[in-house]
């Protein structure tokens, strides 16, 4: 049996191993690193793509997470961030997070594409949110819940980055949001060439 052809860094935040399979399924080896884990040691691992796991909590407080993801994303390495690192990639990114009136808890949320205008059923466990009034210009709105209006999708214009505030892995839940990981692999095809 061949190597895997992609080489991707997983930060774990509170990652399920259902995600890393989704990972490993579309030919990425994934090397799991601790969220406190500096940017210049993941850089060291030459990966061809960072993802950034899902976690509990309120994103604001990891300091140490928005510093490296800042570094890593400057890289042009592509980030694909879920949830947590969502939330934590518009940190990095310059943009503010809220604490959320009523969280998003459960299984069927409509996720309305905001390029597409498909609608996605996600399952959700959060209860900050993204405040898109805080975007910079090089951070594009790309998702919306239909429940609320919440920011739910975000993408970097300068750079391969971008993020998703719902669970693609809870099985046996909706399996829409797996196509964001063959965008993420589509990203790292583009960067590699």
């Amino acid at each position: 049996t061949k190597a895997p052809p992609y080489h991707v860094v997983a930060y774990d935040y509170g990652v399920k191993r259902n995600i890393l399979r989704m990972l490993v399924e579309r030919g990425c080896r994934v090397t799991v690193v601790p969220a406190q884990t500096p940017a210049s040691e993941v850089l060291a691992l030459n990966p061809d793509g960072v993802f950034l796991s899902n976690g509990p909590g309120d994103p604001e407080p990891c300091d140490y997470a928005i510093a490296a993801i800042a570094t890593i994303v400057a890289t042009k390495i592509p980030v694909f961030g879920i949830c947590l690192g969502h939330q934590l990639l518009a940190l990095a990114s310059g943009a503010k997070t809220i604490k959320m009136k009523f969280g998003h808890h459960g299984a069927n949320h409509p996720v309305q594409d905001l390029a597409t205008r498909r609608v996605m059923i996600t399952s959700q466990n959060h209860g900050f949110a993204v405040d898109e009034a805080s975007l910079p210009d090089h951070l594009q709105a790309t998702h919306r819940s239909l429940f609320d209006g919440s920011l739910q999708g975000i993408r970097r214009t300068d750079c391969p980055a971008f993020s998703f505030q719902g669970h693609p892995e809870a099985s046996p839940g909706p399996h829409d949001v797996a196509a964001l990981f063959d965008q993420f692999i589509a990203l790292i095809q583009q960067a590699k060439k």
